[in-house]
């Protein structure tokens, strides 16, 4: 396989203080297209993308199911469309990405993505797909942490998004290896293939290689984070759904990762991957030196927190406790698919048939719920 190089950096967004931005504003379903719109332009989308340039729409499946908080919501994935055409780029692509334990398919017909797509015409590839794009070799510019450990042989990512702008929709929720998760841990399913899981005891330092990876490789870098409905307990699917009514944009990863920490009730620079990206110069982690605008933040604190179910409290064993000498046998091995398996039957025929219901029912009824289900 070919090696290749970047051809880009992307640059920070700053205001005129010098400061990374970050746009907080509330929203209401009626009104969320044009708010997220808004927050785009706000937080200066197009400064920071080429136009010439195709633009990739990466939303977040964490969970194939429709469970609030846990994915990118519909609208939240039209704004992005709606936005980015308004601003001029025409030239538009969804890709998804699989897990050992989340359908791609299954994810975007259940949580509306579909009629989205059709509506607004837009092409989508699977990373996962030969004939949609090629996994490279990849040798980064950049001092790399751990990925160069973790494949000792090199690391692929896909062909297909070299030279490209991208977009992240993640949501504001917390997650039970990074604390919480967002705009950076967005990129861990589309730059890693399948054997990413390598990478679990050591997440903090991948996520910062592969921001660095991004900044070489995308011709510019943005995200929005919804907010309507956040999540709060071990992410980023078995948690607790809070209306929250609040979105989140900014062309820099670290600062609106920051600012959803800060606001879900955490300091961000106790967060490692956070802290590591913003030392390294990937962007800003310092509250301090990030302005908000729209919404005055400085008191919000959602007190999340993150705890652990049962198939976390079992892989935290091998991952980062006692049983950590025996995790290359448990991992790298076909004894995987025990723990695989066993996080699928959780998850998917325990979890959210019996846990699920009390949190989904009263979503669905209420205003929110009310436009997922036009979708």
């Amino acid at each position: 396989m070919a090696e290749t190089e970047a051809n880009s950096i992307s640059s920070q967004p700053t205001t005129g203080t010098g400061k990374s931005t970050v746009v907080v504003l509330k929203t209401k379903p009626d009104t969320v297209i044009d708010d997220y719109v808004r927050a785009q332009e706000m937080a200066g989308m197009s400064d920071v993308m080429d136009k010439s340039q195709p633009t990739i729409l990466k939303d977040n499946i964490s969970w194939h199911f429709a469970y609030p908080g846990a994915n990118t919501t519909p609208w939240q994935l039209e704004a992005a469309i709606v936005g980015l055409r308004k601003a001029g780029f025409d030239d538009l692509v969804c890709v998804q990405n699989k897990t050992v334990v989340t359908n791609a398919y299954k994810g975007e017909r259940l949580n509306r993505y579909l009629s989205v797509f059709n509506k607004h015409d837009i092409e989508v590839r699977y990373n996962f797909k030969p004939e949609d794009m090629k996994w490279i070799k990849y040798q980064p510019k950049g001092e790399l942490l751990v990925l160069n450990k973790i494949f000792p042989d090199g690391f692929l990512i896909p062909d297909f998004f070299m030279g490209k702008n991208i977009i992240h929709l993640p949501t504001v929720k917390t997650h039970i290896y990074t604390t919480t998760t967002g705009a950076m841990k967005n990129a861990f399913g589309g730059l890693l293939n399948t054997r990413r899981h390598y990478t679990h005891s050591v997440i903090h330092e991948t996520l910062v290689d592969l921001l660095m990876i991004q900044q070489e490789i995308h011709s510019g870098i943005f995200a929005t984070m919804d907010g309507t409905y956040c999540g709060s307990g071990p992410g980023p699917r078995t948690m607790i759904p809070v209306k929250k009514d609040i979105i989140l944009a900014s062309a820099d990863s670290v600062a609106i990762d920051a600012v959803a920490a800060k606001i879900m009730g955490f300091d961000p620079m106790d967060l490692p991957y956070i802290r590591l990206a913003h030392e390294r110069g990937l962007g800003c982690g310092q509250l301090d030196d990030i302005e908000v605008l729209g919404e005055d933040i400085s008191d919000w604190n959602f007190n999340f927190k993150v705890g652990d179910n049962l198939a976390s409290t079992g892989g935290d064993l091998f991952w980062f406790g006692p049983l950590k000498k025996l995790q290359h046998l448990m991992f790298h091995t076909p004894l995987v698919y025990l723990f695989i398996w066993a996080s699928f039957l959780y998850h998917d025929y325990f979890w959210y048939p019996f846990k699920s219901k009390k949190y989904v029912e009263p979503f669905l009824e209420s205003p929110w719920g009310e436009l997922f289900q036009n979708y």
